[in-house]
């Protein structure tokens, strides 16, 4: 017997669309056919589409440490209100960061009750922590992140070269995935102090992703390290990763909403709601991003959601050498990116495959991303034919400073589901955490 009955003319499975029932047992998926029946049952309206949920993994909660820039509470409810049902925490900025096991066990005890969603973790690689990398591993984290540059946080230090090829030699054996923040510090000046975005953007160069990309490729072919790169801003890159699939190289690459959505013509002078690194670049090279989603070089979309205070942004001085540099954009990333799809011509199963399956099977996670039988009941119901005006009042991050403030969007979240029960933001959080291998 299923517990509910999802009806809805449109469906996005890994399949296609499609017109069928989603029956739900235990808070699993059991059964995709028509005409099925429960004793409950979920119609949706003829306006809405029912999705997978969404899996964000790139995600910064900031909690323990730095809670006044975001929590995990705030940030699983943003999540939530975005039709995301999972996410993966990165291990900055909170203090400590996620760089061995009781770092770990105090992260888990700060989100504890707390989450709306489900929510895993990612461990970090630092100079001095390779023995910690294979107890992070055996705890469960989805991977470890790395950087190539000054990450900005004092207490998460970037690899030289010759420390990422030791941390791929440590992960290989076990199979461990190395995410990687790749930019070239030789490559990358001391942003100025300056109002004019123009100066941010030449400080990092697409020259500066090209080379630590490079790098990063050589390695992993070296070594037989699966390795991620995280935000691609540089279509230059494009090549380098095509040639290096062909060369057999187990590389996956990201983008994010706020490089397929913005570009550097369009930023004023002083709105430094807009910095993030490696920064928004030309249009041009926009539709090039766009080209490699279309042609699969780009592997998944996710937010990079990177908040902090308004103070820290810059807001009053608009210095965007002073600025932090990150984007707030968990609650709004599906309507953001199905806005500017549906205008180039995809559908929405292209945003579920970027936005939901490809991040899941990127991680590991064998059990979401797709609505499918064996899968947890996760979903999104979305209208994704209604527009709405961003307004910051209405987000649910803690800080809510983002560039999207007034943007016109389509593509309204109705609910998230989770395991089969609506996500009620009044109620008791419901999300679990999540390790690899069992998720």
């Amino acid at each position: 017997m299923l517990d509910t009955v999802f009806k809805a003319a449109r469906v996005v499975t890994p399949d296609g669309e499609r017109t069928v029932d989603v029956g739900v047992k235990d808070g699993v998926i059991a059964a995709i056919e028509p005409d099925l029946e429960a004793p409950r049952v979920v119609r949706l309206g003829a306006d809405e589409v029912l999705l997978p949920g969404l899996v964000d993994t790139h995600v910064h909660v900031n909690e323990p440490g730095r809670t006044e820039w975001e929590g995990f509470a705030s940030a699983t409810r943003a999540a939530a209100a975005g039709g995301v049902t999972t996410i993966v925490d990165m291990p900055l900025n909170s203090i400590p960061p996620t760089i061995d096991v009781a770092a770990l066990e105090l992260k888990r005890k700060a989100a504890a009750g707390q989450c709306f969603v489900d929510v895993g973790f990612w461990g970090g690689a630092v100079p001095g922590n390779l023995p910690d990398l294979r107890r992070l591993h055996d705890e469960g984290v989805f991977g470890f992140k790395c950087f190539l540059v000054d990450s900005g946080i004092e207490e998460f230090p970037h690899l030289r070269l010759a420390e990422v090829d030791q941390v791929m030699h440590e992960l290989a054996p076990y199979d461990g995935l190395l995410i990687v923040h790749a930019e070239d510090a030789d490559q990358i000046a001391p942003a100025p102090a300056s109002r004019k975005y123009a100066d941010f953007l030449a400080s990092r160069p697409r020259s500066a992703e090209d080379h630590a990309i490079a790098d990063v490729l050589a390695l992993s072919q070296a070594t037989g390290c699966r390795v991620h790169i995280l935000h691609l801003s540089s279509s230059d890159a494009v090549p380098l990763l095509e040639q290096a699939r062909a060369d057999g190289v187990r590389v996956t690459v990201e983008s994010c909403p706020h490089y397929l959505s913005f570009d550097a013509e369009h930023i004023a002078d002083g709105a430094t709601q807009f910095k993030c690194c490696p920064p928004i670049r030309e249009g041009a090279n926009q539709d090039a991003l766009w080209q490699a989603l279309r042609d699969g070089v780009i592997d998944l979309v996710v937010s990079d959601h990177s908040p902090s205070t308004a103070e820290l942004k810059g807001m009053g001085s608009g210095d965007f050498g002073a600025a932090w540099g990150g984007i707030s954009s968990l609650q709004l990333g599906l309507s953001t990116v199905w806005t500017e799809a549906r205008a180039r011509g995809f559908a929405l199963t292209d945003v579920a495959r970027w936005m939901s399956h490809t991040p899941a099977d990127t991680a590991g996670m064998r059990h979401k991303g797709g609505i499918a039988v064996g899968n947890d009941a996760d979903f999104c119901v979305l209208a994704p034919e209604q527009p709405f005006t961003v307004e910051v009042a209405r987000l649910h991050h803690k800080n809510t400073v983002t560039p999207y403030d007034g943007r016109e969007l389509f593509g309204v979240v109705r609910s998230a589901w989770l395991r089969g029960e609506r996500i009620d933001l009044d109620a008791e959080p419901r999300g679990r955490f999540l390790t690899r291998g069992t998720a």
